[in-house]
């Protein structure tokens, strides 16, 4: 009996040399039923596409017309973000118990956001797969959100405004002139209800809007499939702008230019809810309307005029308007409310006017870096909107409506200056070489002198050589030439089953005598 209970036990308790302990097995069945980190469902969810929207190199995505209206209303409503609290500024003063000048720091901090995010996150469209990249900065906003709707801090509340402006760059990534077009829109329920009604609204479309690009944004393969180092494509931004004179001339009028636009709408709250209107929320907020009046003017200008004389032209007529503008709505509008509605028509006339025009002369800089080129000029034009927020509410607590529309005045007579200090036809950097004429060379230029290809498609094999370029290993010389301008994409290439042979051969014979779409087309 003891031998049998001792064979038992002793059979029981060592265990087989082969055999794996209970404790391993247990790690290992855990490790292998381990659910994924909601990090990582949720990156899996974001980055899922609908198999209506993937990609097909045989049947590359058509900009159709529900796509157009679909990526417009995401554009708008977005940017919107950067604007909601233009007409509330008195009443957030109100909620925060703070002066005017204090809060009128929100917006200066917003467009500080949205500098950095044009800068530092619009460039990495030429990186990342553009689909995933947007819904991520739309979702991320939203959820950011979400704390504006409920702070009572304004230390927070300004904090929270500048980090959900920098990841509002998505129209950029979208539609190059959203930004430039949205007029600043607030909605309407403050006179009747509480501020936060707007900021709650907002979240709700923002939520909207992801949804809506995750069912129906089609699928884009990264522009760079090759990689490109990021620092060195934020370093050729710098490069750009030592090449090219017609570019540093743009952003020297864009940031002058658009720096009234936001000197304009950020005080003109205060003008208004103020002695001697005491206008409404309701009533400041319709105001945006006149903005959008003068934007169905822009088709036909660009059309009359744009298309059929050089760029520069276009610009100095546009700071005309925006001068006659703002020297009116300046000088009349203590006392008259015709004169603001006067200056919010002429100067958003104005400045659409002289921002078409002036994409119209860099269009053809660098066909395929586009993006570099936009994030370059709009860095400039939001440093702008920055200063002139800034410098506006700064002058209007000292001097009042007088002394920031002072200001505005001050800002286009640079800007003339520096159209006066280079001619269409110059190649350098200062001079009126080439010439006073005023008429395009080429019609079919978007610059008046250089023609472009007739579309993506056509300068693709070009594209293709650069890549090819890129991959032997002379990135630095391909880096100035790699594809970079929104929706160009040089997996197109199997569409055609081009080869590097055909690409070489189509790299010469891809001229300028291709047709262009009008500047009336883009804009």
């Amino acid at each position: 009996m003891a031998d049998e209970k001792h064979a038992a036990n002793g059979a029981a308790t060592p265990p087989d040399e082969g055999r794996t302990s209970p404790s391993t097995t247990s790690l290992e069945e855990q490790k292998s039923t381990k659910q994924p980190s909601i990090w990582r469902r949720a990156h899996e969810i974001i980055t899922w596409t609908p198999p209506r929207c993937r990609w097909d190199p045989q049947k590359p995505p058509v900009f159709s017309m529900p796509l157009n209206v679909l990526f417009g209303f995401a554009g708008g409503f977005t940017v919107a973000n950067l604007y909601y609290n233009h007409p509330i500024l008195n009443i957030l003063a109100d909620e925060f118990n703070v002066p005017y000048e204090k809060v009128s720091q929100i917006p200066t901090v917003m467009q500080a956001g949205y500098a950095v995010g044009l800068l530092f996150l619009c460039p990495l469209g030429d990186l990342l797969k553009r689909r995933a990249f947007v819904c991520s900065l739309v979702l991320f906003t939203a959820t950011m959100w979400i704390g504006l709707c409920i702070t009572s801090s304004l230390p927070v509340f300004t904090a929270i405004s500048f980090i959900t402006a920098v990841t509002t760059v998505t129209p950029q990534l979208m539609l190059p002139l959203v930004g430039d077009l949205a007029p600043p829109i607030a909605a309407l329920p403050p006179s009747q209800s509480s501020w936060r009604n707007v900021y709650w609204f907002s979240l709700g479309v923002q939520y909207v809007i992801f949804a809506l690009l995750w069912l129906f944004m089609p699928d884009y393969p990264s522009t760079n499939p090759g990689g490109l180092n990021y620092f060195k494509m934020l370093w050729s931004i710098l490069v750009m702008l030592t090449k090219h004179p017609v570019l540093v001339q743009a952003c020297i009028i864009g940031f002058f230019t658009t720096s009234t636009f936001t000197c304009f709408w950020t005080t003109l709250t205060f003008l208004l809810a103020g002695e001697p209107y005491n206008y409404s929320p309701l009533v400041i907020g319709l105001f945006a309307l006149i903005g959008i009046a003068s934007m169905f003017l822009g088709p036909v200008y660009a059309r009359v005029v744009i298309d059929r004389f050089v760029p520069l032209f276009s610009v100095i007529l546009g700071e005309g308007i925006c001068l006659i503008g703002v020297v009116i709505g300046t000088y009349t509008g203590s006392f008259t409310v015709a004169g603001p509605v006067i200056q919010a028509f002429f100067n958003d006339l104005g400045l659409q006017t002289s921002q078409i025009a002036n994409r119209s002369a860099i269009y053809a800089i660098e066909p395929k870096a586009r993006n570099r080129v936009n994030t370059a000029f709009m860095v400039a034009t939001f440093c702008g909107q920055l200063v002139g927020t800034a410098a506006g509410n700064h002058l209007y607590a000292r001097g009042g409506w007088i002394a920031s529309g002072s200001y505005s005045v001050g800002s286009i007579g640079c800007a003339l200056v520096v159209c006066a200090a280079r001619g269409p036809w110059e190649p350098g950097w200062i001079g009126w070489g080439g010439g006073w004429n005023i008429k395009k060379k080429d019609a079919n230029s978007a610059d008046g002198k250089t023609a472009e290809a007739a579309s993506h498609m056509a300068a693709r094999p070009a594209a293709d050589v650069e890549q090819a370029k890129v991959n032997a290993g002379t990135a630095d010389d391909g880096l100035e030439e790699l594809a970079g301008e929104d929706g160009e994409n040089v997996m197109r290439k199997t569409r055609h089953g081009a080869d590097e042979k055909k690409a070489s051969a189509l790299d010469d014979t891809v001229t300028e005598d291709a047709p262009r779409p009008s500047a009336a087309t883009r804009s």
